[in-house]
């Protein structure tokens, strides 16, 4: 099992930057993928950023992409979304989630492909 805690969250003006952070407990963190989703009020959760568990592959949502970026330490059970030229559409809870992959190389972009989630940290963009 695996429990998941963001962090980093907060209020930031448009065109500013934010570094979220995950920590994940348990030994078996580099068996999972791990990727960010993100909630708006009355929206659905929708897919951010996906990393494969070696942290080789990754991928983004159309809407963050060259603009965001996932990273993960396996040596320090963590992951990253740095995010930068932000704008207040990116205002969320933003999730952290882990799922077991198949291979080294799978990522994952549904919801339902994750096992755990953690508790979400809130981003506010102002205008």
């Amino acid at each position: 099992q695996v429990q998941l805690v963001e962090s980093g969250g907060g209020l930031v003006q448009a065109g500013g930057s934010l570094r979220l952070a995950c920590a994940a407990s348990g030994r078996t963190f580099s068996s999972y993928a791990m990727g960010w989703f993100r909630q708006a009020p009355g929206k659905e959760r929708e897919f951010v950023a996906a990393v494969s568990r070696t942290g080789g592959r990754t991928d983004y949502s159309e809407s963050v992409k060259g603009r965001f970026a996932i990273s993960r330490d396996n040596a320090k059970n963590m992951v990253y979304l740095q995010m930068g030229s932000l704008k207040p559409e990116d205002t969320a809870v933003y999730y952290c989630a882990a799922g077991m992959p198949y291979s080294s190389a799978t990522y994952y972009v549904r919801p339902q492909q994750y096992d755990y989630w953690g508790q979400g940290t809130q981003v506010t963009v102002s205008s």
